[in-house]
């Protein structure tokens, strides 16, 4: 049983004020909430309350015996459900813990992003948890983060902004992410989440994946290039020739990751390592790049060369930056050279690989080459370039109509 007791604060803050606080001991480990700050003089150390001497006493006092009740409901409550009960998950459920507001929390989780090198995350989402943080104008705490608000701010930033609605479950997928930090730092219970079964659902709209033919490859692979189209095109084959290689994996190979007519690396997304075979198509692009070759460690590609790799947070903005060049000339010098009317960007190099690939390669041969992490993901990934079954259909049903009429 965790025990519960209220007393004085020994410190001042920065006013000469002491606080009362609720302290909460758990398996010898205490949790301390915060309740009031009075003078020294107005504590009465013996019955643990505020004395008449305080203007306030009365509301204080009241103040004072809530959170004690609250306290104890919560420890009755928790423990009697048998969980993993912690002074702090006490502490979270009867107030948040000091200064965890939702925007020290998202904070925070932005800090863990930046520590972590993940750019592609952290600039995103810190403008969505800011636009989400300015949208509530309060310091508001993490409990009473609710479906209320959350709903009244879907409609909020989809108007004020023009957003679509991927975008907009974009913003709500951050703010979920930053309180999920909260709950594994301990700063909120998970039952306060308001996400989950019973919480707002995010739903990510179907989005058309549409690749290149083999006509336009063919075209792509010989029209006539030169300067940074040229570089631009040779950088989007060779991520085609090794089904659909992630850009930001591309610009990071060395000469080093060459051995044996092989490519051995390890895809930036989740670490997933693996070795494939490098096409003749490919070698002849390594080849226009290798009188450039310093050492081993050399990167093939120029893109990040000076770059610390050893900064990710850096590095994958460089990416970033570099990713956006490389797509405009691809839209805006290559596509047209080529006569290709869709959208041509790295990324789809990777859909063009999945579209052409459709029903003829086995799911779990398509996972090694995609290094997806689970075959479900390749399933639902490849659904979007598999067509045959219902394509046959179609026929199907027409055919038998064009026969009837041709029997009457």
């Amino acid at each position: 049983m965790a025990s519960l007791k209220i007393l004085l604060w020994e410190k001042p803050n920065a006013e000469g004020l002491f606080p009362i606080a609720l302290r909460i001991i758990k398996n010898r480990k205490p949790a301390y909430v915060y309740i009031h700050y009075i003078d020294k003089e107005d504590w009465d150390e013996e019955n643990k309350c505020v004395k008449r001497s305080n203007p306030n006493y009365k509301r204080i006092n009241s103040k004072i015996l809530k959170e004690l009740s609250a306290a104890t409901d919560s420890v009755i409550e928790l423990e009697a459900q048998k969980k993993q009960v912690s002074s702090k998950i006490i502490k979270s459920k009867v107030k948040p813990v000091a200064g965890a507001t939702f925007a020290n929390a998202a904070k925070l989780y932005l800090k863990g992003l930046k520590a972590e090198g993940r750019y592609n995350e952290y600039v995103p989402n810190k403008t969505r948890l800011e636009r989400f943080i300015e949208f509530y104008k309060d310091d508001l705490t993490l409990q009473e983060i609710n479906v209320p608000l959350l709903t009244r701010f879907k409609s909020y930033v989809k108007t004020k902004y023009k957003l679509s609605d991927r975008t907009v479950a974009n913003y709500l997928s951050a703010i979920r992410s930053a309180f999920s930090f909260a709950v594994n730092q301990e700063l909120v219970s998970k039952e306060f989440s308001p996400f989950g079964k019973k919480g707002i659902k995010i739903k990510f709209p179907d989005s058309s994946k549409v690749g290149l033919d083999l006509s336009d490859i063919e075209r792509l692979e010989t029209v006539e290039l030169v300067g940074k189209a040229h570089h631009a095109r040779n950088l989007w084959l060779f991520s085609y020739y090794f089904a659909g290689m992630r850009v930001s994996d591309v610009l990071r190979l060395q000469w080093s990751d060459f051995q044996n007519d092989r490519l051995y690396y390890g895809m930036g997304k989740n670490d997933k390592f693996g070795s494939l075979k490098v096409p003749e198509k490919a070698k002849k692009i390594l080849a226009q790049y290798h009188m450039f070759r310093k050492n081993k460690k050399d990167l093939v590609f120029p893109e990040l060369k000076g770059v610390d790799l050893n900064d990710e947070f850096n590095t994958e903005r460089v990416i970033g930056f570099k990713a956006s060049a490389i797509d405009k000339n691809l839209k805006e010098r290559v596509a047209p050279k080529a006569l290709i009317t869709k959208t041509l960007t790295m990324h789809i190099s990777r859909h063009t690989f999945a579209q052409l690939a459709g029903d003829e390669i086995p799911l779990p041969v398509l996972q090694r080459l995609y290094r997806h992490s689970n075959i479900t993901t390749t399933i639902g990934y490849q659904s979007n370039f598999t067509n045959k079954d219902t394509d046959d259909a179609l026929d199907k049903v027409l055919k038998k109509k064009e026969k009837k009429i041709e029997a009457s």
